[in-house]
């Protein structure tokens, strides 16, 4: 309920199916290419599997060896709310949420924003205010907290838990609606123009199957698509006991085929059917090709804010449970690949102590041993002394059997990790190629490679060259 008590290439195989509406590529890894942690399990289809990550357990050695071996998303669970940056009107603070999000692009990993309007956690001047004053102060707080972040962030819960429990189908009553129908709407809006590069999302709980909640948001989203209002992906909180409904994959699918991304968000499961109900939750967002990710809220059982109910991958002493097991199989038999989701949107923020850019670099290439044309894209996070860039490989008419990449470093940087490729070098000219899960690239589709470095990532320029 987000509450803030929880708040090896000879033996792969490869079947190639294409959708006809997705144009989506069915992956099946066999047992000796099988990843052997969850975020890596997950990348072969291009998803992530991500966790919820406290600030306050960032020193404790257990959690953070899991944290930075398992997952490659990470959510703050109570940083980026609004009670925690801006406790005063006008007074922002972000240490925690920064502390969190550093340790995240520090290690290679991205990041979900959580969750900048939602009708509980407010700071308490929040909650004497109403009516326009109230309006102007949740719109100055989506702008400079996105801001903030501008760059940084895979994707924002926008707006957390609008809409109500029961039949109706209709908006929680609470001092954001009473402001207006629009709120949400609007909300959306200052989001988009605070951070362009950023998924904006619509995020609540008791949604996982077909009822009169989620068919009220489902409204909803069609309504934005069809008008324009910038929305870009659903995430289904997923707290669940024993089992998911049996139309979980169904509503999944109902909402991607409006048009945007679908996200499990906060997935816990508590019960004696544990480990099967986390295999077939799994196998649901592996059958829908626009179903992004998967992120489980905390860690370890003792980290959880379900008390008692056991309902994570990992026990209190950080040991993997059956649970885990049925997940990393379910990962690694495969699914559809995420393909044709993405926007690149060139965006610049400047502060007294970082930089962050996004910027895309296209060459277009038709040399190589097999002529095949492809195209190279970079997105760079950078911070002082620091950056994380995300290049896309992007094939042309033709389809990529493989692919090489090549980025310039400028002197005194260095490679310092990677992730979704092999690279030759640390400085200098570096070389890139594609791993077993990434090589085959359908026309016209893309997958992506990352890396990590320190000094500065500016002039990657990278070109692409097919096979």
């Amino acid at each position: 309920m987000n509450l803030t008590a929880k708040s090896a290439p000879r033996a792969a195989l490869v079947v190639t199916a294409v959708a006809a509406s997705l144009g989506a590529t069915l992956i099946m890894a066999s047992s000796a290419s099988a990843a052997t942690t969850l975020g890596a399990a997950a990348e072969q289809t291009g998803r992530y599997y991500g966790t919820a990550v406290a600030a306050g357990k960032l020193n404790d050695s257990t959690y953070v060896n899991i944290l930075n071996r398992e997952f490659d998303m990470v959510t703050a669970e109570n940083e980026m709310k609004w009670d925690a940056t801006e406790p005063n009107r006008g007074q922002f603070t972000y240490t925690n949420g920064d502390r969190i999000l550093n340790h995240a692009l520090n290690n290679g990993k991205r990041v979900r924003g959580h969750a900048l309007l939602w009708y509980q956690q407010q700071p308490g001047w929040a909650q004497n205010l109403g009516g326009s004053d109230l309006r102007n102060a949740m719109m100055n707080h989506v702008t400079q907290v996105a801001t903030h972040y501008r760059g940084k962030i895979y994707a924002w819960d926008v707006v957390n838990e609008a809409f109500a429990d029961g039949s109706s189908g209709g908006r929680r009553d609470s001092n954001l609606q009473r402001t207006g129908n629009d709120w949400i709407e609007a909300a959306f809006r200052a989001a988009r123009a605070a951070d362009p590069a950023a998924k904006l999302c619509y995020n609540d709980y008791n949604t996982d199957g077909v009822n009169a909640k989620s068919t009220g948001i489902y409204n909803m989203v069609r309504d934005f698509k069809a008008r324009g209002v910038p929305i870009d992906c659903v995430g289904f909180q997923s707290h669940l006991t024993n089992s998911a409904p049996s139309d979980y994959q169904a509503n999944l699918q109902r909402f991607a085929d409006l048009g945007v991304d679908v996200q499990i968000t906060e997935l816990d499961i508590s019960g004696s059917n544990q480990a099967n109900a986390y295999a077939a939750v799994t196998r649901a967002c592996l059958a829908v090709a626009r179903c992004t990710g998967i992120t489980v809220w905390g860690i370890r059982d003792s980290d959880s804010w379900r008390t008692g109910q056991n309902p994570l991958l990992f026990d209190s002493s950080g040991n993997k449970k059956a649970a885990y097991t049925s997940v990393l199989n379910a990962l690694n038999a495969g699914g559809t690949t995420v393909t044709g989701t993405s926007t690149t949107t060139t965006t610049t923020t400047s502060t007294t102590t970082s930089t962050t850019t996004s910027t895309t670099t296209t060459t277009s290439t038709t040399n190589g041993p097999i002529p095949t044309g492809c195209t190279a894209s970079v997105s760079l996070n950078s911070w002082t002394g620091g950056f994380v860039a995300t290049v896309k490989v992007t094939a042309g008419s033709t389809a990529l059997r493989g692919w090489r990449v090549t980025t310039s470093l400028p002197s005194g940087t260095t490679v310092t990790g990677a992730w979704s490729a092999n690279r030759s070098g640390d400085t200098g000219t570096v070389n890139w190629t594609n791993v077993d899960y990434n090589g085959n690239v359908a026309a016209g589709q893309s997958t992506e490679f990352g890396f990590q470095g320190t000094g500065s990532g500016t002039g990657l320029n990278p070109t692409c060259v097919g096979s």
